[in-house]
């Protein structure tokens, strides 16, 4: 997939991105494959697949999930900047927080947030439940993203604490989520789930691999 290839599968999926931000995104994915050949951050075998993975995989949080003006967001786990750098480039307006526990990670997600050139972003080596005993960040966000990183319910029991009332939580998930979405619903009383599909029009990996949204909000 090319840089124009990916702008035109984001327009027909009604993800708005002008110029300048696919040639943000075209610079990250350009750093990212560099450094991943010296500290690993995507699967190698993924490397030629960067824009549609990750960066466009990153992305279909905006059509499924409203993020509202400057809403404060984190990225828990976020690995290479995934999936929280690509969502800052495309709405500027956010606050983002990316965090993660692998320091070299951080180090060079730092790096990539720097380039960009952009406010409100910022980068901390810590993990999510350490985070949520720090005063400063409870009940701190509007939307918590994550891809891959933990089943529901510990991703749920780490991030409670920070959610806002009426937050809504948004992880990038794959495969048969049945068995850990219910015993996140039963372990949290007041939690709602909504387990969608990723159907991305022209890109038929989503739903050939399994590729979901699972949004969670506390009543």
């Amino acid at each position: 997939m090319t840089p124009v290839d990916f702008w035109t599968t984001c327009s027909a999926n009604n993800i708005v991105i002008d110029k300048a931000q696919v040639d943000a995104l075209k610079r990250y994915h350009d750093e990212l494959l560099y450094w991943n050949k010296k500290v690993n951050m995507i699967s190698r075998k993924d490397e030629e697949n960067v824009w549609e993975r990750h960066i466009l995989h990153s992305l279909t949080l905006m059509k499924y999930v409203t993020f509202p003006q400057k809403a404060r967001v984190l990225d828990v786990g976020t690995g290479g900047g995934l999936p929280g750098l690509p969502i800052k480039i495309a709405r500027p307006d956010l606050k983002m927080l990316l965090v993660d526990s692998i320091r070299k990670k951080t180090s060079m997600t730092d790096m990539f947030a720097q380039h960009t050139g952009l406010k409100d972003i910022t980068v901390l080596n810590t993990r999510a439940e350490d985070l949520a005993g720090e005063p400063h960040y409870q009940h701190a966000f509007d939307v918590i993203i994550s891809r891959a990183v933990a089943k529901v319910d510990l991703l749920i029991d780490w991030v409670y604490p920070m959610m806002k009332p009426n937050a809504i939580c948004a992880f990038l998930k794959g495969g048969d989520l049945s068995e850990e979405i219910a015993e996140a619903v039963a372990n949290h009383p007041g939690l709602s789930v909504q387990e969608i599909q990723i159907e991305m029009f022209g890109i038929p990996w989503f739903v050939e691999d399994q590729k979901k949204v699972v949004l969670c909000r506390f009543a």
